[in-house]
């Protein structure tokens, strides 16, 4: 079954917020092999004018991907996540996330469209602070693949 396009617009309420801890950071940059001192040393992240370790620039996936629950368990649109594929992912920063941040996520259905039997998902997430400081926009494409 197509997704619903009459979602096209559709923003979803904020996520509680999310405390991006110091080793969380490094956890990350570890796993993707990140090893610019600025993402592990409290003092080469100072030393470059930031409060604290800085984050690699994908790691808002850790609260983009927990935030799109919010869509894909929204039965009204119709995700079937056993077919889903991951399409694209891009970021636009305000500024850098750090350590001591208290991240808050907005989701938006910015477009759904359908090609060659597979349906397409583009979600915007705004990632601001607690406060309402925008710090990133991160876009997601999920392709659902259609029934063989």
């Amino acid at each position: 079954m197509p997704l619903d396009q009459s979602f096209v617009g559709r923003t979803y309420p904020p996520t509680a917020p999310y405390q991006v801890g110091r080793e969380k950071i490094r956890e990350f940059a570890t796993a993707i092999g990140a090893t610019d001192p600025a993402y592990h040393d409290p003092e080469a992240a100072q030393a470059l004018g930031h409060p604290d370790v800085v984050a690699p620039p994908t790691f808002p996936v850790v609260l983009t991907m927990a935030a799109s629950r919010q869509i894909i368990d929204d039965p009204a649109i119709g995700v079937d996540y056993s077919r889903v594929v991951h399409g694209d992912q891009r970021f636009a920063y305000t500024r850098p996330v750090v350590a001591g941040d208290e991240l808050v996520c907005a989701n938006t259905i910015e477009d759904i469209s359908s090609r060659g039997g597979h349906d397409f998902l583009t979600t915007r997430t705004d990632v601001t602070t607690a406060a309402g400081e925008p710090v990133v926009a991160v876009w997601s494409k999920l392709v659902v693949r259609g029934e063989a």
